[in-house]
């Protein structure tokens, strides 16, 4: 990899720009992770480029393989990982860059049969780093033949790992605030329901509430939905 030639840095720019459009983009967050690898592994000339996600919902928190570019079956299998497991945990406990020239001759890397059968020699992966204290994952590449990564190829590639964290946590922020804004017009729908319910049962508010949890449960349906029921039979 001839870090000198001009187009080399014209190809990493154009990179950065594709994958900066599509996280501006109504693109889903799989299609984005999907775009980064590919983009990266086709400008790095890499044999796989992959990108792994702390799950904090699991117990205790693992990380899991989310996109790769690869289409061999002993690497697109379902992976996971503990935060202090093989070179991905590494990059994400360590919260730090890790190279090596050859995986094969590393204790880190625990996959050494898998990549004998896939020719994987040498790697870097860095951590998509979401502030000071936090790292979300890791974006791995590997080359199939000896390589010492460049500063210009470390540079964009822990660029690439930045802005893959910028989508990441873009999506967690409009989950969040969909769920509060779903979570606030239900509890509206409720308090309108419940209205209703005073005034044609004789009710009081907690009795009226209490109503629409039993329905709730003996219906198997959302509060919403059964406030929604119960606002629509008013209007009728």
């Amino acid at each position: 990899m001839d870090q000198n030639k001009p187009e080399t840095y014209h190809s990493y720019l154009k990179a950065l720009v594709n994958i900066s459009q599509a996280i501006t983009s109504d693109l889903f967050i799989e299609d984005i992770l999907k775009l980064i690898v590919m983009v990266t592994a086709r400008v790095l000339s890499v044999e796989i480029c992959s990108l792994w996600l702390v799950d904090e919902t699991a117990s205790p928190p693992i990380i899991r393989l989310k996109a790769t570019q690869a289409i061999e079956p002993a690497y697109v299998k379902d992976r996971r990982l503990g935060l202090n497991e093989g070179v991905v945990g590494w990059v994400v406990s360590h919260q730090h860059p890790l190279q090596i020239e050859n995986v094969l001759e590393d204790e880190r890397f625990k996959e050494k049969e898998m990549a004998r059968r896939l020719g994987l020699v040498s790697m870097l992966g860095v951590p998509l780093r979401a502030n000071a204290d936090r790292v979300c994952g890791a974006l791995n590449c590997f080359t199939s033949r000896p390589c010492r990564f460049s500063e210009a190829e470390i540079n964009l590639i822990t660029t690439v790992a930045n802005q893959a964290t910028v989508a990441i946590l873009n999506t967690e922020l409009m989950v969040q605030t969909r769920v509060i804004q779903e979570e606030l017009e239900t509890r509206k729908l409720t308090e309108r329901a419940k209205e209703v319910l005073m005034r044609r049962r004789q009710m009081s508010g907690p009795e009226a509430y209490r109503w629409i949890q039993k329905r709730s449960m003996d219906t198997r349906k959302s509060m919403r939905c059964v406030a929604e029921a119960i606002l629509l039979s008013e209007e009728l």
